[in-house]
């Protein structure tokens, strides 16, 4: 007997969401259906994206850490696919690109992780194919549900933690807006 899984309602926003789509496209057919079920999602909550593509898996959540840093986004789709090859170098990047999106995750980062994980293609496109689950809509849901959240909780805190707050750091011992020649 299969089980019925339960997907969360759709989020709704009073102000238009902006999502980054970070793609790494090594089995382009995979990724493009990925992408078309991430942004089929954000555009049904009303909110818009922008796709940027990086070489691999590992690369994505540096991608996502650099833009969260210095763009304007309200949150971040990661996606790919790693197919299990015949060495372990597959481990390695399900498990670091995965740390990686976790840990940004815990540090306020508003993500969903897409990036498949898979062994063969035939698991790739049964997950990637937007007639059956795609992953990538499950992504995007997944972002979209946590912006809701940041929203419903006041929005991002600034200056939280470790990080310094606007106009707080220095660079090379003047203040950021303030620098001397």
């Amino acid at each position: 007997m299969a089980e019925s899984e339960y997907t969360l309602p759709r989020p709704e926003f009073d102000a238009p969401v902006k999502l980054l789509i970070v793609v790494a496209p090594f089995y382009r057919d995979i990724a493009d259906m990925l992408i078309a079920g991430a942004t089929a999602e954000i555009e049904a909550a009303g909110g818009t994206h922008e796709i940027v593509e990086v070489p691999g898996a590992l690369e994505v959540p540096a991608a996502i850490a650099l833009a969260d840093r210095m763009s304007n986004f309200d949150g971040y789709v990661a996606l790919g696919c790693v197919i299990r090859g015949e060495t372990t170098h597959y481990d390695t990047v399900c498990n670091d690109s995965s740390r990686g999106l976790t840990l940004l995750g815990l540090q306020g980062c508003l993500l969903g992780n897409g990036i498949l994980t898979v062994e063969n293609r035939d698991q790739a496109v049964a997950r990637a194919d937007p007639k059956q689950a795609n992953k990538g809509a499950g992504a995007a849901a997944a972002a979209l549900h946590l912006i809701a959240l940041s929203r419903k909780w006041g929005g991002r805190r600034k200056g939280v933690g470790f990080l310094p707050g606007a106009g707080e750091y220095r660079i090379a011992g003047e203040l950021k807006d303030n620098p001397k020649a």
